[in-house]
């Protein structure tokens, strides 16, 4: 790490040296890393710093190397960063606390609290029902907390597989019936009444959990913008549940979904009319991110029976 941004750290902590510790991940197509930092003379022991380095030579697992996505990216990172200089949450709804953040050239350094200090250090690749109904909370009381503010500095319309920012994978689809309805799906999420900000990437990797399951924190704020709250609520329980237990066990999370969200309202919110058309929006969303998985990853394990019954009732219902 470059000795400015060590000092960046060593100021922002009042620490007086550190140590690189592990490193957590490596960022999505070879665009940096997230690593631990160990502090000394701080009250803080440790922080994790997200550093990204924009390759000169890109690359994609699925070979979608393009100016566009590598554009994209550039922009995600400049949101992230954004979101953690200007935008806060409360306990309801956990994230990092941004302690400095910088950019040169072609890197960029943000410098995050270590959720795992904060007693948020378990991870899952499989949950049950409390840890499922956890994250549901935790969006719930997110999309609530936003609900009606613009997305200044983010994206205006949220999560990476927004149709706008997705024209290659639309171009590459065989199923000529969901790839002419693109725009009118697209259309009818973006301009529902009830407007929130997404989380954009709520994938179950993307929240970390407490030691007993029922609580949360979210990391990975590269997508976050405008839009309506059931994209976060449909790549979440996508993310988690294959296609026999999304037909059996998802109207129940809904029903939780939607009773945290109204218990976390404003009381001049018309709960009752935003419930409705959020319900009107679960199918439409999640075709939504079906169009853009045929597109990107045509054998991808998502693309399944639950998926393509919810694609044929909003096809209908457009045809109607």
């Amino acid at each position: 790490m470059k000795q400015e941004y060590q000092d960046l750290v060593l100021r922002a902590c009042g620490a007086s040296s550190l140590r690189v510790g592990c490193r957590i991940q490596t960022l999505w197509s070879g665009y940096g890393e997230i690593v631990r930092l160990h502090l000394d003379g701080s009250d803080r022991s440790s922080v994790v710093v997200k550093h990204v380095q924009f390759p000169e030579e890109t690359k994609h697992p699925s070979g979608w190397n393009t100016d566009r996505s590598h554009s994209r990216k550039v922009r995600s990172y400049q949101v992230e960063t954004h979101w953690y200089q200007n935008y806060s949450t409360n306990q309801s709804c956990r994230i990092p606390s941004c302690l400095a953040a910088c950019s040169h050239g072609d890197e960029m350094l943000i410098v995050l609290e270590d959720l795992d200090i904060a007693g948020y250090d378990q991870r899952r690749t499989s949950v049950k029902d409390k840890e499922i109904r956890a994250c549901l909370s935790w969006l719930a009381h997110f999309h609530a907390l936003f609900l009606g503010v613009t997305p200044g500095g983010l994206w205006p319309v949220g999560t990476y597989w927004h149709l706008e920012t997705r024209p290659d994978e639309l171009e590459a689809m065989d199923d000529n019936e969901l790839k002419a309805a693109a725009s009118d799906i697209d259309k009818i999420l973006t301009e529902c009444r009830f407007k929130t900000i997404v989380h954009g990437d709520a994938k179950l990797a993307n929240f970390c959990f407490s030691p007993n399951g029922e609580e949360v924190a979210a990391v990975d704020f590269q997508y976050v913008g405008g839009g309506c709250g059931m994209k976060d609520v449909v790549y979440f329980l996508g993310s988690c549940m294959d296609e026999r237990e999304c037909e059996k066990r998802v109207p129940g999370f809904l029903e939780f979904y939607f009773s945290e969200l109204k218990r976390s309202l404003k009381n001049d919110v018309d709960s009752d009319a935003l419930e409705k058309e959020w319900r009107e929006m679960f199918a439409f969303a999640w075709t939504d991110f079906h169009r853009f998985l045929l597109g990107w990853m045509p054998g991808h394990w998502k693309i399944n029976r639950y998926s393509k019954k919810l694609t044929k009732e909003v096809l209908h219902r457009l045809r109607q």
